[in-house]
Parts: structure tokens; sequence; C-alpha cells
């Protein structure tokens, strides 16, 4: 007789404080966005459409859970989780339009070209993109994090991480990269935005006050789940279908793009998400160690990896 698997406390815990913190973040998006009836009005609804539509909002979670490691103030994490969600937001747009990836399908409806044809969703991107510093350089966040918050999310939005990542994708379609290239392409396509978000979300606080065992340690973690993430999508792409994961399954292996799958095999690729959840739980042990880090605010940044590393969609 097969058993019902339970849910522990602590997962309950978890689940709560992610609802409510997506929750929190989608009022606060949605209040910042550009209104429908002001100004450009299909270009604004372009925007709000690509950014309020849904999503597992990582990179949001990701900055308020680092945010304790510093003690950062709700108003400045509220921010840079949105500036972040931003650049995310932007790039999905872009990379769905027919000159990069050709999708029609994202978060289980039309993408944003499809819907607002591809003027209008290039646009739409460049306005994001250009909307998320106006949100950082707000005098609500303290010059010296304001600094700090722009120079970190601009260097992992271009050249050196996700725009080189993606520009490196596209030059690898059809080739075989070995562990090492593919690693490089995905630590800048998709790690240096999960990067940005755990700098960020310490960042927003004292980070001066963090030793450089924390710093270290905030660094390592994010670099494991990072790659962590992109191995899992890897695998879900070639396991789940389209319902499940709300954009086209198996399109990877359609366009002949090099995965971790394609790599590793399904079993190398499983063995490498499970490796790399182990070197984040030994980053925020480290982290977890600096005097400087107040007792168990690394819990949420633990909790996060878990959910990363074992989601099924």
């Amino acid at each position: 007789m097969s058993t019902i698997p339970t849910t522990s406390a602590a997962e309950l815990e978890f689940q709560r404080w992610m609802k409510e913190r997506v929750s929190h973040f989608e009022w606060f998006a949605e209040k910042m966005l550009p209104q429908t009836g002001i100004g450009a009005k299909r270009l604004v609804g372009a925007m709000r459409y690509s950014l309020l539509g849904g999503g597992k909002r990582i990179r949001p979670l990701l900055c308020y859970a680092a945010g304790a490691v510093s003690g950062a103030p709700e108003e400045v994490l509220d921010r840079a989780a949105l500036a972040l969600e931003m650049i995310h937001s932007y790039s999905l747009v872009h990379d769905d339009m027919p000159s990069m990836d050709n999708d029609t399908l994202r978060r289980g409806r039309a993408t944003t070209h499809v819907r607002y044809g591809e003027a209008m969703a290039m646009l739409a991107g460049d306005a994001l993109q250009t909307e998320a510093f106006t949100v950082l350089s707000s005098p609500s966040v303290p010059p010296e994090a304001a600094q700090r918050l722009v120079q970190t999310l601009a260097r992992a939005a271009g050249v050196w991480g996700m725009c080189g990542g993606q520009a490196l994708d596209l030059e690898m379609v059809g080739q075989k990269p070995g562990a090492a290239e593919l690693s490089r392409m995905q630590a800048m396509k998709t790690g240096a935005m999960i990067m940005a978000a755990v700098l960020m979300g310490a960042q927003s606080g004292i980070w001066t006050a963090l030793g450089d065992q924390a710093k270290a340690g905030l660094a390592a973690y994010a670099d494991a789940l990072g790659v962590a993430f992109q191995v899992v999508d890897d695998i879900l792409d070639c396991t789940q279908d389209t319902m499940t994961l709300g954009k086209t399954a198996g399109k990877d292996a359609k366009d002949d793009k090099p995965t971790w799958v394609s790599l590793l095999g399904l079993d190398g690729a499983k063995a490498r998400a499970k490796a790399l959840e182990e070197d984040a739980e030994k980053a925020l042990q480290l982290l977890a160690a600096d005097p400087a880090v107040p007792a168990g605010a690394e819990a949420r940044l633990r909790e996060i990896a878990l959910y990363v590393v074992r989601r099924t969609h």
C-alpha cells in the first residue's frame, strides 16, 4: 500500500513565506509599472503583459532571502527585486523573438511578440531594461547602496553576463561544447542574474558589515545555484510536456542546442544537479560561520536552493 508524502512544518512555513513574498512583489511591481492609461498605451500594455504574466519569481525571492544576511530594509529590497525582474523579463521578451529562439509560448500563454507584434515587443524589452535603473536610482535608496546595486545589475546584464552568455548560446547551436564551455556560457546567460539577485539582496543592507567569508559564501552559493537552475531546466525540457512547463517542451533538442542532458545524458545531468545542490549547501555553511551573519539568516537561501533543484516545472 502506497503512502502519501507528508509535508513538514518547515516546508509549509517556507511555502507560506514564498507565497507572501511573491504576492508582495506582485503588488509592488503592479504599483511601480507605468499604468495603461498613460503615455504610449500599447507599449505600456506590452511591458505590463511581459512582467506581470506570472513566473516563479526566483530572482526576487533570492533577493528578499539574501536581504536577511545584511538586515536590508524592505523598501530597498523591493526596488532591487523589481529591477532584477525587469531585466529578466526584458531578456525573455527578446529571447523569444524570431531572431533568437523564435518561441510562441511563455508561462502558458502567447509570447509578447505574438501578442503585441515584434516591434512593440522589442520596445517593451528596451523600456523594461531602462526602467530597471530608474527604479534603483530612487531617492529612497541610499546613494552608496544605489551605486553598488546599479553596478552589480549592469554588469550581470551586459556583455560579461546575460547578454554575452546569450551571444555564446547562439554561437553554440549545432556545436558540441565540452563541460567547461557549457558551464561558462550558462554561468553568463543564466548564472550572472542569479548571482546578481543574491548579491543585490545583501547589498541592499549593510554590505560593508559583512566579512570576506560571508561575501565568499554568498558568491559560491549563487554560483552553484545558477548552474543548478540551468541543469534542471535542461532536464525538464526533455522530461516534461508543454502544458506542465508553460513553454514549448523539447525545443532545445529540436533546435540542436547543447544542454547538460545532451552532454552528460539524463542520469548524468541529474547527478550534476545533486552535486550542485551539495555545493550550495557547503557555501551556506561557510556563510553561516561568519560572525557578521545573524544566526539562521541563511535559512531561506537553503530552502530556495532545494526548491530550485527539486522543482518539476
